[in-house]
């Protein structure tokens, strides 16, 4: 679950600052949907807070305790209530339904096994309220670009970030790709000129392909109701950058 990772969560945050239209779709279909919120993998709650000072009632899992520490405080800081939760996507039991459930940002590419993709499907459909619905987004898997991860270490400038305490930082990835498991094993290093490397933290992610998508989504007792290719509602194409699906009980 690359826990190393998400254990730095301030950085995190420095790194992905969030914002932009993943916030706007998401705070858009909870409006339309209405009724109770749980977001899986919520992370800081880039997502969830602004759903929750929209006044609907909010639940964040994530199995980071970090990422739900900085959440509840940023979440203190705009005077927003939230239920944070340390739990597991792959099986989790709240007691509970809910009338929208979501996991963004390729987050639900954490589970590299089959299994554990259906599992999170089958705890989601449990806890789906009648009419409620399922969304999640992951990237649209481009067969040239998982052929480019060679395992060399390349600067990626467009996550450079300032710390206040450490000044510019910058990152640094290389990646390899496995087939067989359809996995891109990466190392992220974050370094500045004073101290390189302070941070080195292994992530993995995996690829699903549009044509297993639904087989898995059916295997987990939902159904794939729309599959939209950016956050503008274009529909699903082989080119399209994001898979972003809408699901309901099967």
């Amino acid at each position: 679950m690359s826990d190393a990772f998400y254990s730095h969560a301030s950085l995190y945050d420095l790194m992905f600052p969030g914002g932009g239209p993943g916030v706007d779709f998401y705070r858009a279909a909870a409006d339309r949907q209405g009724g109770r919120v749980l977001e899986l993998a919520c992370g800081t709650g880039h997502k969830l807070i602004p759903i929750a000072s929209d006044g609907h009632p909010c639940v964040g899992v994530d199995f980071s305790s970090n990422m739900l520490t900085e959440a509840q405080r940023k979440a203190n800081e705009r005077g927003v209530a939230v239920e944070w939760l340390r739990g597991d996507m792959r099986a989790f039991e709240l007691g509970r339904t809910f009338d929208f459930v979501f996991i963004t940002a390729n987050s639900l590419l954490h589970l590299h096994e089959a299994e554990a993709l259906v599992s999170c499907f089958r705890s989601v459909r449990r806890h789906l309220a009648p009419g409620g619905r399922f969304v999640f987004d992951v990237f649209n898997p481009s067969v040239r670009l998982l052929a480019e991860a060679d395992g060399v270490r390349r600067t990626r400038e467009s996550l450079a970030f300032t710390d206040p305490d450490r000044g510019r930082v910058s990152v640094d990835v290389s990646e390899i790709y496995d087939a067989s498991a359809q996995v891109t094993r990466g190392t992220w290093h974050l370094s500045t000129d004073a101290e390189p490397d302070f941070v080195v933290a292994p992530l993995e992610i995996r690829s699903i392909f549009p044509q297993e998508l639904p087989l898995l989504v059916s295997l987990g007792g939902l159904r794939l109701v729309e599959r939209f290719g950016d956050w503008s509602g274009r529909p699903f194409a082989g080119d399209s950058p994001l898979q972003l699906c809408i699901c309901e009980s099967a």
